[in-house]
């Protein structure tokens, strides 16, 4: 970055604190009422002076924040979030750009009408706002945000691609490709769907994400400020009352002394998984019983507590059907098909695809899933010179499994091995039900590590995500275009 955007930068994020405490003063001897922040920070769950502190000692993070503020004029909290992790954030940002912003077949507005419909299928009211906001600021429609209903025929066509993608991505077909590609006026191009698919695909992960971390709204956005007075040392009472307070200190050391170890125990469990790898293998069919066992108990694995979402008006005009969802699926014990992943796969199939139809894309796309597979400080907790590698490897292929994808090479014994009730009761809700995370949640599994630990872990969880439901899409794709 020059030297003159760095200054630019600066002034605009410092400020006269004297100047402005003056002017809120004028203000208020006028009788206007100065609204506050409705949150405590970023994110409802990770304290507000850990994620402030990470572009103070990290110079990579302080460049990558400068510059999209610079390209912006603004800095979500997402990126602030994912700032504990600036290599991830550097890709994470470009591939963003790229889709939004850069030549493709989609113009401007649809891109930010398809993120409203995306996010609008897990209630993410925050990435709703953020995209109406940007829709109408690229000259968008005003009228097509007063329900799906008011945007363009293939806009709605687009509908059912979105919640199925959201929610059962195992029963796209060729089928949902051919109706979106065939609609006489309203149909799709190749090009068109490829970069659509990415965006709900992008979006939907991003609303995990959004929830995993219980990212608030920034204060000059809708449900980001309140002109109530706040009280106990600035808390939102609603947060208290919803389990989402920064705790109680004496609950917090008892349960910090309960899990002590907790650590070690993973760090060992992991050396023996190694040590039984070196000594045998299991056979093709045992292995092939392990996935088919845990693909069978992770629908078992109940998300959150199994409440009612109520449906916020201005988040559901933006999609239809708002009942459908993966619970219905598990609830009623239907099988999930299984998807070997030797058959169609990300990095030979997927990958040429996307790069072919939406070039670079592909390339860019690949380079996030690496990033965020492959990421590793080699610690845990407060432990140096790990190798986390299983671990990470466990996760990635536990949230796969739950979508019926697996890899024949990977015994699928280990996830029982490596990961607990409670955090597969946090995976599965981040992953399929985002919208129900709560910070209770958030704070039961791993409690002996670190917030930017946490952070990777949803980091994973996203990209997993997202490359599962592409997996279905572009596999469906492929199977229209031969």
């Amino acid at each position: 970055m020059n030297k003159s955007k760095k200054i630019k930068v600066q002034r605009l994020s410092v400020g006269s604190e004297d100047g402005n405490t003056a002017r809120l003063g004028r203000k208020k001897d006028l009788g206007v009422r100065i609204p506050g922040p409705l949150g405590n920070g970023p994110s409802r769950f990770i304290p507000e002076k850990e994620i402030l502190q990470v572009s103070k000692v990290d110079l990579r993070a302080q460049s990558i924040f400068e510059d999209a503020f610079a390209a912006l004029g603004r800095l979500d909290n997402i990126s602030l979030v994912m700032g504990f992790h600036p290599q991830y954030l550097e890709s994470f940002l470009r591939t963003q750009h790229y889709l939004l912003q850069m030549d493709g077949p989609l113009s401007l507005h649809y891109r930010h009408y398809i993120g409203i419909m995306a996010a609008a299928r897990h209630q993410c009211s925050y990435l709703v706002n953020l995209h109406v906001n940007d829709f109408l600021q690229v000259g968008g429609d005003p009228k097509w945000l007063n329900g799906l209903d008011g945007a363009p025929q293939k806009l709605q066509a687009l509908g059912e691609l979105n919640k199925i993608l959201a929610h059962r991505p195992w029963l796209l077909t060729k089928a949902h490709i051919e109706h979106l590609l065939k609609a006489e006026e309203h149909s799709w191009s190749l090009a068109e769907l490829i970069h659509a698919v990415v965006l709900l695909t992008h979006y939907h992960s991003l609303a995990s994400f959004t929830f995993g971390c219980g990212i608030t709204p920034e204060i000059h956005s809708d449900g980001g400020h309140t002109l109530r007075p706040l009280s106990l040392s600035q808390y939102c009472v609603c947060d208290i009352a919803n389990g989402n307070g920064h705790g109680n200190n004496l609950e917090e050391r008892r349960s910090s002394h309960q899990v002590s170890g907790e650590v070690e125990v993973l760090m060992e469990r992991m050396k023996q998984l190694q040590e039984c790898r070196d000594e045998e293998e299991a056979s093709q069919e045992e292995m092939a019983t392990r996935f088919e066992r845990e693909k069978t108990e992770s629908m078992l694995v109940a998300t959150a507590e199994e409440e009612e979402c109520v449906q916020s008006r201005d988040v559901s005009r933006h999609f239809e059907d708002p009942s459908y969802g993966y619970k219905d699926f598990s609830r009623r014990g239907e099988h999930v098909p299984t998807f070997r992943v030797q058959d169609y796969s990300w990095e030979d199939h997927g990958y040429s695809l996307v790069n072919r139809l939406y070039p670079d894309v592909g390339q860019l796309l690949d380079e996030k899933f690496q990033m965020a597979y492959n990421l590793t400080y080699n610690t845990m907790a407060m432990h140096k010179d790990v190798d986390t590698t299983m671990l990470r490897r466990a996760i990635w292929n536990y949230i796969h499994c739950m979508f019926g994808i697996r890899y024949d090479d990977y015994d699928y014994g280990e996830i029982n091995q490596l990961l607990d009730r409670s955090f597969k009761v946090y995976i599965k809700t981040m992953v399929c039900s985002p919208e129900k995370t709560t910070k209770r949640m958030y704070e039961s599994f791993w409690r002996q590590f670190q917030h930017s630990e946490k952070v990777h872990v949803n980091l994973l969880l996203m990209e997993a995500r997202m490359q599962a439901e592409l997996l279905y899409a572009l596999r469906a794709i492929t199977c229209y275009m031969t």
